[in-house]
């Protein structure tokens, strides 16, 4: 095995570990409760998931999407809550790493891998949802400071993270181009957490608001240029978009090895029927497990490959919406398959449902990756 190869296999091994030991005998309570889990963090923090995709010289484990995309599918066959810690904190990561001075990257980063510290990715506004072009966050140039002011909604994170990734405009008539991104400090004057998001799936995941009211960050808090902001964006959601996917594939094949689990010791393949019809529907469910599983690591190894002359952008889209679509189909059939009981919380099959279907709402909803999809047909 190639040290490429043996590194990923490391990774996923160590997933499968602590998504087994650690978080499957707390994923009923997460969600239950509906609380951030702190444990979590500190065990995701020691394993150094959280800082997965950061370079070396911050203290970072400098991995590759594919890598990002086993670990995150292996806790989601568990707990989708636990698997999105990773890809929030691998989200608000990327812009800085992307595009970040020296100076903002020794800064944050650095803390980040060394302090188990915590970062999130704002973006969404209540008057918006998946069209970023029309954010109304504004941040306005004082010197040698932005004064920034607006509000943003369902930020996974918010209230429990030590930085923020914010996107603002700071030339509003210049639409995508008007795009700059900042990094915030938790405690800055003027930052604030909003109303705490009461979902009804991945309930473990802290989701608020958070409010800018007259927030004066430095310059040099800056990610990048003026109007970069739009195509940092675009790169982190493109390589996060995956890992999206994969917890979806993780959430699927959870639901199906439960299934498969429960129908063992029912004495549903015993029976006469040869082979079982419920043998024959769990079938079915595999081969689309097994098809979102390839889509998603198709698109990962063309990030990882840095593929040129390839949509990146589209396979991207259809990995996050395919895969959580078969979630949401092979989630929705076993609980059937499991009659009323599947409806009780006495089987986890009814929260990786409603998991799934915040899968198919948040980085994009699905109508918009079709979009994605349908616009990159066009250009081919």
């Amino acid at each position: 095995m190639d040290p490429v190869e043996q590194m990923r296999e490391n990774w996923r091994a160590k997933a499968r570990e602590v998504g087994k030991e650690f978080v499957a005998p707390r994923a009923s309570e997460i969600d239950a409760k509906g609380v951030f889990s702190w444990e979590i963090v500190d065990e995701f923090a020691r394993c150094g998931f959280l800082r997965l995709l950061i370079p070396k010289q911050y203290g970072g484990e400098e991995g590759d999407i594919t890598s990002f995309c086993l670990i995150v599918e292996e806790l989601a066959r568990y707990c989708a809550s636990s698997a999105l810690l990773v890809v929030v904190q691998a989200v608000g990561t990327m812009p800085v790493a992307l595009g970040g001075s020296e100076e903002l990257k020794e800064r944050v980063l650095t803390r980040l891998a060394k302090e188990k510290g915590l970062i999130c990715f704002c973006l969404t506004e209540p008057e918006f949802g998946s069209d970023a072009a029309s954010i109304r966050t504004k941040a306005i140039l004082e010197g040698d400071s932005y004064r920034i002011n607006g509000r943003k909604c369902f930020i996974t994170n918010g209230g429990v993270s030590d930085f923020y990734t914010v996107f603002t405009t700071t030339q509003p008539d210049r639409r995508i181009e008007g795009i700059t991104g900042f990094v915030i400090e938790k405690g800055t004057p003027g930052l604030s957490v909003g109303k705490i998001e009461e979902k009804m799936g991945i309930r473990g995941s802290n989701t608020t608001e958070v409010i800018l009211d007259d927030v004066r960050v430095p310059v040099t808090q800056r990610i990048g240029d003026e109007g970069v902001g739009w195509w940092l964006m675009m790169r982190t959601l493109n390589r996060s978009r995956p890992a999206i996917g994969a917890m979806a594939v993780g959430v699927a094949q959870g639901a199906i090895d439960y299934l498969t689990r429960y129908g063992q010791q029912k004495g549903w393949f015993t029976k006469k029927e040869i082979p079982s019809p419920y043998l024959l529907e769990m079938a079915d469910m595999m081969v689309e497990i097994e098809a979102s599983r390839a889509i998603v690591y198709k698109s990962a190894q063309m990030m990882d490959e840095k593929a040129k002359g390839i949509p990146v952008q589209m396979f991207s889209a259809m990995a996050k919406y395919f895969a959580s679509d078969i979630a949401m189909k092979v989630t929705t059939n076993a609980i059937q398959m499991l009659q009323w009981e599947g409806l009780t919380r006495k089987h986890p099959l009814e929260r990786m449902m409603r998991d799934a279907k915040v899968i198919q709402i948040f980085e994009g909803t699905n109508q918009i990756q079709r979009v994605v999809v349908a616009h990159n047909l066009l250009k081919r």
